[in-house]
């Protein structure tokens, strides 16, 4: 009321609201006071709109006025009226509900409004209206101007729809709208986000004017899309064309870092962070953390996190995560608690971290009193990525009937994520008639999946049943399906380098294979014994030794041994799960060679150091 009765002492004053509101006025709605005295309402509307934008300072001040200004008798159709409460309301991100409601009823609404509800609707939690509202607009007659569509592409690129996103892009080159660059922009957002980087850089090669958006743009575009090389690339043809990277850009630099696995570039990095003050940058600070855990490097990581002097959730879940994934569950935990003091409230992926440190260090009991507590404690329902920690947990533990059972009772659809960790965990532990189940609901869900016709031949190839395998691999062809080439990554001297199974592109691998030749010897005066019984085929056992001699691993880390000083720590990024037998191998190697060796392989972090693994053989 307080307020109410100071907005009606302030419309029936003859003195102007302040000089601000009064040129405000003046400028809307350019009606005398002569006018006003005659026909009160453009003077009510006048003074309406000047309160909006000088006193509509939360939602509830906004509302007040709003219905202010229909008791004082301003139209609910009236197009000045509803123009500007319409922006105030998506300007405070209010429901767009709200907005919509006024909306209705306004009489011809103009272009700025139409453009208002599709900007609207692409910053709320739906953007899915925003191209209703398009269409709507022009089946009124209503010309698009160069703002409507920097907003369109903003709720398509929202939506992932990139048919859509395509469609618009035509009607920009059809009006004329394509070559003004925030349009190229929300073009290049919305390509890059729906993860067609190939139409994205097209768009960015087409631009005559690159602004820092659009470098940003498209180097995230492929920084998050797989593609990390070009996303460093790109970065330094920026350099190069003497534009200075902002926050937005290192976070995409440093999350193209940790996909390649490029410690000593994201150090560099971090260095640049330091120099310029970015390094208050919560968001930068936490991409920097998670930039180090998937490197491998949780020293740098926990002090990245010691160091920052505000921390949210992200801040704790990457850190949580990171522990788990590197194999210091017992960590994760630890500071999984210290959160809890600090009164930061878990969210769903901070459970994730904790359910898979417990399944990664095989704390059986611990992970079934986090599911617990999410629900009874959090209130979070447990989603299906939470229910696979809950397979994964037991699978691990060898549990592996349970885990079946554990499956058949979830209260939400397994999907092939779920079927597939079972599978795995049916070739680790040999349960062959649940590994059969697992896979026929896999050939149901995900039939193409190359990985699911590995692991039912190592059931096989484990029981020695070499038909069987043969079978399974005349099937993958059969059905058109090709296993996914193993590869290993390291970084040496400002170069990633890439090696696949029996490389021998690079100019030194005559020396690495002889290296890898007197490595097996060290390693068999160890007692090292290869690992064969899942090597596909019915050869010798002196072939299958030779083959895995070959992993693209042991290569990578010949490689290192062969150009690395001596005591040098070696990082090895590999695309599928490390093998048995490389994991054995590998503990020997950073005994005998006097390395730490850390290995990123597709679920996990080996922290291999004096003949012992961070993951305790249990991954």
């Amino acid at each position: 009321m307080r307020l109410y009765s100071k907005l009606s002492s302030l419309v029936h004053t003859s003195q102007p609201l302040n000089p601000k509101i009064h040129l405000c006025s003046s400028t809307f709605l350019s009606s005398s006071s002569t006018t006003a005295t005659q026909n009160p309402v453009p003077h009510i509307v006048t003074k309406c709109i000047a309160l909006l934008q000088f006193w509509a300072s939360s939602i509830s001040k906004l509302r007040q006025i709003h219905a202010f200004s229909i008791r004082h008798g301003v139209p609910l159709n009236n197009p000045d009226m509803g123009k500007h409460l319409i922006f105030t309301i998506v300007s405070f991100s209010a429901p767009m509900s709200y907005a919509y409601h006024v909306f209705a009823v306004l009489h011809d609404p103009n272009v700025f409004t139409w453009n208002t509800m599709i900007r609207g609707y692409a910053e709320s939690d739906d953007p899915s209206p925003a191209l209703h509202f398009y269409r709507k607009m022009s089946a009124s007659c209503v010309d698009p101007d160069t703002h409507t569509y920097p907003f369109l592409l903003k709720a398509v690129a929202k939506s992932l729809n990139v048919r859509e996103g395509e469609a618009i892009h035509s009607v920009t080159v059809r009006k004329g709208f394509e070559s003004l660059v925030f349009v190229q922009n929300g073009l290049l957002h919305m390509y890059a986000v729906c993860g067609d980087t190939e139409s994205a850089h097209k768009v960015f090669e087409s631009m005559v004017e690159r602004d820092l958006v659009a470098w940003n743009s498209v180097i995230n575009g492929f920084a998050l899309n797989g593609r990390p090389s070009e996303a460093l690339t790109l970065f330094r043809e920026m350099n190069m064309e003497g534009l200075e990277p902002d926050g937005f850009t290192v976070v995409s630099l440093l999350s193209a870092c940790a996909e390649l696995g490029a410690l000593e570039l994201g150090r560099r990095v971090h260095v640049f962070l330091l120099k310029v003050g970015l390094t208050e940058n919560m968001h930068v600070n936490n991409s920097l953390l998670d930039f180090y855990a998937k490197c491998g490097s949780i020293r740098e990581a926990k002090q990245v996190f010691g160091e920052m002097r505000e921390r949210n959730v992200v801040s704790f879940t990457s850190l949580i995560v990171g522990l788990a994934v590197n194999g210091f569950g017992e960590e994760a935990l630890e500071f999984f608690k210290e959160m809890e003091e600090q009164r930061v409230k878990p969210s769903e992926i901070t459970f994730v971290g904790v359910l898979y440190a417990c399944s990664h260090c095989g704390m059986l009991n611990e992970g079934f009193n986090y599911f617990r507590r999410m629900k009874d404690e959090y209130g979070i329902m447990p989603r299906i990525e939470h229910y696979g920690c809950m397979v994964d947990l037991l699978s691990r533990a060898g549990l592996v009937k349970q885990a079946y059972e554990y499956i058949q009772n979830m209260p939400l659809q397994p999907n092939s994520v779920i079927w597939r960790t079972l599978l795995g965990a049916c070739t680790i532990h040999g349960h062959l008639g649940l590994g059969e189940i697992a896979r026929s609901h896999l050939l149901k869900l995900e039939p193409k999946h190359s990985g699911d016709y590995v692991l039912l031949s190592n059931i096989y190839a484990a029981e020695r049943r070499w038909s069987d395998v043969q079978t399974v691999r005349r099937s993958m062809l059969e059905d058109g399906v090709r296993k996914t080439p193993g590869y290993s990554m390291v970084e040496l001297g400002n170069r990633v380098y890439e090696f696949t199974m029996g490389d021998r592109s690079h100019p030194r691998s005559k020396d690495v294979y002889a290296l890898l030749e007197k490595i097996t010897e060290l390693l068999k005066l160890e007692g090292y014994v290869p690992h064969t019984a899942n090597v596909l085929a019915d050869i010798e056992e002196e072939e299958k030794e030779q083959a895995l001699s070959y992993h693209s691993e042991k290569v990578a880390i010949a490689f290192m041994i062969l150009n690395t000083p001596p005591g040098t720590p070696i990082r090895v990024i590999k695309n599928l799960r490390v093998c048995a037998d490389c994991h054995m191998a590998i503990k020997l190697i950073s005994k005998v060679y006097d390395r730490e060796i850390v290995i990123r392989d597709r679920s996990r972090l080996h922290h291999f150091r004096d003949g012992s693994c961070s993951c305790k053989d249990y991954w």
